[in-house]
């Protein structure tokens, strides 16, 4: 069957529901959920999933049943803190917001991007950077904290204007490993019965990036897969988006009379990951960051959310329609989700 759907648009974002050519044996255990979980409900739940729910993203509905949160998560991108524009003063703010919610989240993702930029500067700029994030962090947070490596997280992309040659003790990834106080760049744990997948989503190539995972990321990741309990939902994090519609907005890619994504917007294997998604129905959602934007999409029966920036428009105002903000993501025990974007009240210091 054939479904185009068009996008949904609201006060806190851009919804796109999209649906291939579907045959039955293309359909996968959590199409047939879906299915019977509608002719039970009188249809009440097919609505909803087809005909687009608001902006705050009411429940994405995979099964019928008394449901149960498990997980309230913070998700927490694209900080881009630095000694300029007050911007440790709104991290802290950002901080106290999330810790200060009547429901308080329960772990904070950090979607990665924390540092302005460590791609294009010297060992001493990278150092000052460090030193804001994890003195902030430390002063401000008292939450759990799991972490995401983002393009400007990594020292030295850009060699020549970082002035090094590789060969240094913090180059790269190292630094940013060592700055998160994780033992590597991808990993995956559980909390309370849903299985969380963390992804380096960035390949350096020469003095820049392309978003993909290398072979033995995406090796380790179908094995992780394989292993995980079926009947285990999963959420995947990953700084650069795999899917996304927003991704059309970040730039203005119209004015070259084409839709271009550069490799450096979006994951590059996308389709490759989407494919070993369909072999996993147990895989329900995805976030990320890196575009500063917030949308959400649903395709192969996997929501896909970008989730805007604490730093808006790199702590210049809101870029676009984004607000300096957050995401509030609440995880059930069915696999379905709730998301909203949450804005914490920050003004931009004027020039």
């Amino acid at each position: 069957m054939d479904r185009d759907l068009p996008p949904v648009f609201g006060a806190r974002g851009l919804e796109w529901r999209l649906h291939g050519r579907m045959t039955m044996d293309q359909f996968t255990r959590r199409d047939l959920l879906r299915l019977g979980a509608a002719a039970a409900a009188g249809l009440t739940a097919a609505e909803g999933a087809w005909a687009g729910e608001p902006a705050g993203d009411a429940a994405v509905r995979k099964g019928a049943g008394r449901r149960t949160r498990r997980l309230r998560i913070a998700h927490v991108t694209d900080v881009h803190v630095q000694p300029e524009l007050e911007a440790e003063r709104g991290m802290a703010a950002c901080l106290h917001h999330v810790q200060s919610q009547k429901d308080k989240p329960d772990v904070i993702l950090n979607g990665g991007d924390a540092l302005m930029d460590l791609c294009a500067v010297d060992r001493a700029r990278a150092k000052t950077q460090w030193d804001c994030w994890n003195g902030t962090l430390k002063r401000e947070c008292s939450m759990r904290v799991e972490h995401c490596i983002g393009n400007h997280d990594i020292w030295g992309i850009a060699k020549s204007e970082s002035r090094c040659d590789g060969s240094e003790d913090f180059y790269g990834k190292k630094w940013a490993l060592d700055g998160y106080g994780i033992t590597r760049p991808y990993r995956s744990f559980d909390l309370q019965g849903w299985h969380f997948i963390v992804l380096d989503s960035t390949m350096p190539v020469v003095e820049s990036y392309v978003g993909r995972l290398d072979e033995t990321q995406f090796e380790w990741l179908a094995d992780d897969l394989k292993k995980t309990d079926a009947k285990k939902p999963v959420l995947i994090l990953s700084h650069i988006p795999i899917l996304s519609a927003a991704v059309f907005y970040d730039g203005e890619l119209e004015k070259t009379g084409k839709y271009e994504v550069p490799p450096g917007w979006l994951h590059i294997d996308s389709r490759r990951i989407k494919n070993l998604f369909l072999q996993h129905p147990n895989v329900n959602v995805c976030l990320s960051g890196h575009l500063h934007l917030i949308d959400r999409v649903e395709y192969n029966g996997v929501t896909y959310l970008c989730d805007g920036a604490v730093s808006g428009n790199w702590w210049k105002g809101a870029h676009q329609e984004c607000h300096e903000g957050y995401a509030l993501v609440d995880l059930y025990n069915d696999g379905t989700i709730e998301r909203e974007y949450v804005t914490y009240g920050w003004q931009a210091k004027k020039a």
